[in-house]
């Protein structure tokens, strides 16, 4: 009857891992899936210290988890390869940092890995609200899909330097 009860318990939780583990890699696959297009905006809140900016990111989704999670990515990209447009606050514009506007075509190896599920983007943003958001930053804009609005801070500074390491950018003293 112990072995029946103890192999019934083994069974429950090895069943409720894969159902887990399954869900994680559905959710993955959904965010890819909605930031294939990069399909964001981005706003300036303001400076921080130490090279790092904060920027209000909409990201778009059909599960405001997604959207949630893939501000991140979608922050990181806009710094790179749209920069962020003068906001409210005394921020400034800020150029992107990828001058050539083919960079992301021509180094897409790179691009796929930096940007991948625990890609190195990871290292240069963070969510500055510790994913809280605020009234009127998730909007229902259609009956499938939300624009989720969420305060991230990226270090553009490191950001600089491992684009320069990468031979993505050229460096500040490079004289470009």
């Amino acid at each position: 009857m112990i072995k029946q009860v103890k192999l019934c318990c083994v069974t429950v939780l090895f069943l409720i891992t894969g159902v887990t583990v399954n869900a994680q890699k559905r959710f993955e696959k959904r965010a890819d899936e909605d930031t294939k297009n990069w399909r964001y905006e981005i706003d300036c809140v303001g400076t921080g210290k130490d090279g790092t900016s904060l920027i209000k990111v909409w990201s778009y989704s059909k599960k405001p988890q997604v959207a949630m999670e893939q501000a991140k990515k979608n922050a990181v990209h806009g710094v790179i390869f749209k920069g962020v447009p003068q906001g409210e606050r005394g921020c400034v514009s800020q150029p992107a940092l990828a001058r050539n506007s083919n960079v992301e075509q021509e180094k897409q190896a790179y691009f796929n890995d930096f940007f991948a599920e625990g890609g190195k983007y990871m290292k240069f943003v963070n969510l500055a609200t510790d994913g809280a958001i605020g009234p009127g930053d998730r909007v229902k804009i259609s009956r499938k899909e939300y624009k989720m609005g969420v305060i991230v801070s990226v270090n553009k500074a490191l950001l600089r330097k491992e684009l320069e390491d990468a031979g993505i950018v050229r460096g500040l003293s490079s004289g470009f």
